[in-house]
Order: structure tokens, then sequence, then C-alpha cells
């Protein structure tokens, strides 16, 4: 049986029966166990004679993700431990500890979505030219819809625009709502679209869409969403309409 596998009976046990049925949530905590995984080989440090890997592990979750994992996060996270450690051996890799995995809330997340954060503590001091313990990296973000991408440092000012037909409109506030009513803030006028359509809301320089109860929804990057944060080049589409989300 592969070590994966092997986890997810165990997490199966946790609960008493499939993550499927006893979580509402889309993050299944097998998928959180390869990102950690390929987190850990992707920040690998050299020394002269190993690879360290590293051992402290945070990951960020949604407030509704992580109140589903509630009941069951002190279990996960020693499974979660045993398989990277098991993970580091099969693949030759040096882990200075038992890795250590702990579990934060985001409300920048949506549902669905999460971030890892990784580094490498406690390197012995005797290791010729090891590798510095040190802080935690960037926070890696993984999505059901999108690619892997880098978490927005809170505080990091930038000025947001969407960009239709060449035309580009300044976002400013905290909301903005489209739709086809004139009381909208962008009017979009298409008998596809609803009178009030979408918002887009602003939370710490961080931009998410959010389907206000319209007929037809909205899709980003083709993909059909309730909510979903934005990342500069994400398309929104709305009826008829195709718009960029842009920062600069």
């Amino acid at each position: 049986m592969s070590i994966l596998r092997n986890l997810e009976s165990k997490i199966e046990g946790l609960v008493e029966g499939t993550f499927s049925r006893a979580f509402k949530s889309k993050v299944q905590p097998v998928e959180i166990a390869r990102k950690l995984a390929k987190e850990m080989e992707e920040s690998k440090n050299v020394s002269v004679s190993r690879v360290y890997v590293p051992n402290d592990y945070v990951v960020f979750l949604s407030p509704a993700d992580r109140e589903q994992f509630a009941s069951y996060e002190t279990g996960l996270q020693k499974e979660l431990s045993d398989y990277l450690l098991e993970h580091a051996r099969k693949e030759g890799l040096a882990v200075v500890t038992r890795p250590v995995i702990s579990f934060k809330t985001d409300e920048r997340l949506n549902v669905g979505e999460f971030g890892i954060q990784a580094r490498l503590l406690d390197v012995p001091e005797d290791e010729e030219e090891a590798p510095q313990s040190g802080d935690f990296g960037h926070t890696m973000i993984y999505s059901p819809d999108r690619e892997a991408r880098k978490l927005v440092a809170p505080g990091r000012a930038s000025r947001a625009l969407l960009v239709s037909d060449g035309k580009r409109t300044v976002l400013s506030g905290s909301r903005v709502v489209l739709g086809r009513s004139r009381d909208c803030d962008i009017v979009l006028n298409d008998p596809n679209i609803s009178r009030h359509h979408a918002e887009l809301r602003k939370a710490e320089d961080v931009w998410s869409v959010h389907d206000l109860g319209s007929t037809n929804g909205i899709k980003v990057n083709g993909h059909k969403v309730p909510e979903t944060s934005l990342e500069p080049g994400d398309e929104i589409s709305i009826g008829l309409s195709r718009m960029t989300f842009e920062q600069e």
C-alpha cells in the first residue's frame, strides 16, 4: 500500500467514514498532504552532506473550512506529520526533527482554498555549511479551479482595475456592484445580466468577486463560481461581458 493510500485510510478512520461524507468542505485532507509534500520538496536546503527540508508547516484555511476540520484537527496533525516523515525517508531527504503541522484561519481565503507556509528550524550547529534556520517564506495558495499562487501580503498598496474592450475602470472603495440597474457602480447593458448581478469586494488589498444571487451566475477563468478571490489577469465573465482584473 502506498504511503498516501495508507494515510487516506487512517484519515477515514478519524471520522468513522470517508471525508467526502463527513465534510462539506471542498478541502480534502489527502490533498493537503499532497501539497505539503510538494512544498517540502520545493523548499530543499542543500548542505555538503545532506539535503534538508522544512520541518515546520502552517496550513491556512478559510473560516468555514477550519470549522469543518475542528473536531479532527489534532488527529489530522499527527497523521500528516507521519506522512511527511515517511515521504522524506522515501525520497532520501533530511528532516532534523519530526515535521510539525499547525492550522490557522485566514479570512482572505475562500471556501475550498488553502495556504501553506514552510520553514526549516533547529538545524544542527555542527553541520558544515548547514542551511540557515529561518522565518517562513511565502505562502502558497491552492485552489480547486486555478493554478497555485502566492498569497498577497497585507498592506501592499496597489490600484485595481477592470479592463474590457480597451476600457479601463479603476475600482474604488471596498465594494463595487456590477449589474444592469442604473444604481450599480458598473452598469452593464446586457439582458443576460441581473439588475444586481455581482459584487467586487476588497479586504486588506485583496479583491474578490461574489455572485449576488444572479440568474446566470458568474465565471472566473471559465469556471462558474459563487465567489472567489482575484489575481491579476483573471477573466470575469458576466452574461456576454468579459472583463480582466488587473492591479498596478
